[in-house]
């Protein structure tokens, strides 16, 4: 009798199921990925489109990225270490560096779609809710670019960075179906809740910020040396006063050009060998060595020379 193989392991009679390996390692909110990432079936083919906000210890990074079967697709893509190109080199992942990353995105994305002379976004950053929809007109060939906000498993807390990052892309001319309940200034009692304009345009500015810096540095010159030299920096370097000016100027560059400057070409410079084996490279910062394949007729040749070592030996 021919070999059978087992397809019903004992795996097979387990109730345990193994789950995702991104779920298991707390990485990816499947419940919520299938919901962001499925498609109607009367769109075809049409990618459903998503800005997707992440935070890390050094940076903000916002993306636009599609599903497909091979995986998913980034679109366009922007970080706030991209800010320092626009005179921002100190608080990196601060709200208003989020929001400003957010824009950037936006921005970048319609110069890439050819939509940005079509959706300006908003004209004044004032912390008013604002949605490009409102601004389509009935004859417009093209409609405005529509994505929707992922957020992983960040907790959607009221002021979370993520939020700021959306509020961004949407000044920026990108519609993303939101509400105002997760920006800062929403709040108030439980029967009456409502949204401050005012106290977001506070942190998209950094108000807090420059409020925080010149008391302290009434109090103490020591402290404020040793916590804001950087910020003291960059505000000297862009010949501005305080930070709302600064963040005004880094939007208003921002808008002038999002586009990712291109990379120089790396002129390859042929490594320099010290032998004729090729084994000794000289670079720049000294020597170093790199063993090579011996051809077969060196090989025969070190045979040889080893048979002939032991019979001098003997």
């Amino acid at each position: 009798m021919a070999f059978i193989k087992n397809i019903k392991t004992k795996a097979y009679y387990k109730r345990f199921q193994t789950r995702f390996r991104r779920r298991r390692e707390g990485k990816t909110d499947y419940y919520a990925r299938k919901r962001l990432i499925v498609q109607d079936k009367n769109k075809y083919n049409t990618p459903k489109y998503r800005l997707v906000a992440r935070i890390t210890c050094s940076k903000v990074i916002a993306q636009v990225v599609y599903a497909t079967i091979k995986g998913d697709q980034i679109l366009c893509a922007a970080e706030s270490t991209e800010l320092k190109r626009f005179g921002l080199e100190a608080g990196l992942t601060n709200y208003a560096a989020a929001y400003a990353t957010g824009l950037l995105v936006a921005r970048r994305l319609l110069k890439k779609t050819k939509l940005d002379t079509l959706y300006k976004g908003a004209a004044k950053t004032d912390g008013e809710d604002y949605s490009v929809v409102n601004e389509v007109k009935e004859d417009a060939e093209k409609k405005p670019f529509k994505a929707y906000l992922d957020v992983g498993i960040t907790r959607t807390t009221t002021g979370n960075r993520v939020f700021a990052v959306l509020k961004g892309a949407c000044d920026g001319g990108l519609y993303i179906p939101h509400s105002t309940r997760r920006y800062p200034g929403y709040g108030g009692d439980d029967k009456n809740k409502n949204y401050n304009p005012k106290i977001h345009r506070e942190r998209i500015f950094g108000l807090h910020v420059d409020k925080y810096m010149k008391l302290l540095k009434k109090e103490s010159a020591e402290d404020y040396k040793q916590q804001f030299s950087k910020w003291d920096a960059v505000l000297t370097k862009n010949k501005v006063d305080n930070l709302e000016k600064l963040y005004a100027k880094v939007h208003e560059e921002i808008r002038k050009n999002p586009e990712r400057p291109k990379k120089a070409d790396k002129k390859k410079i042929p490594p320099k060998f010290q032998d004729k084996n090729k084994t000794i490279i000289v670079t720049e910062k000294g020597k170093y060595k790199k063993d090579r394949r011996l051809t077969l007729e060196q090989r025969k040749d070190r045979v040889k020379k080893k048979i002939e070592k032991a019979l001098r030996g003997k």
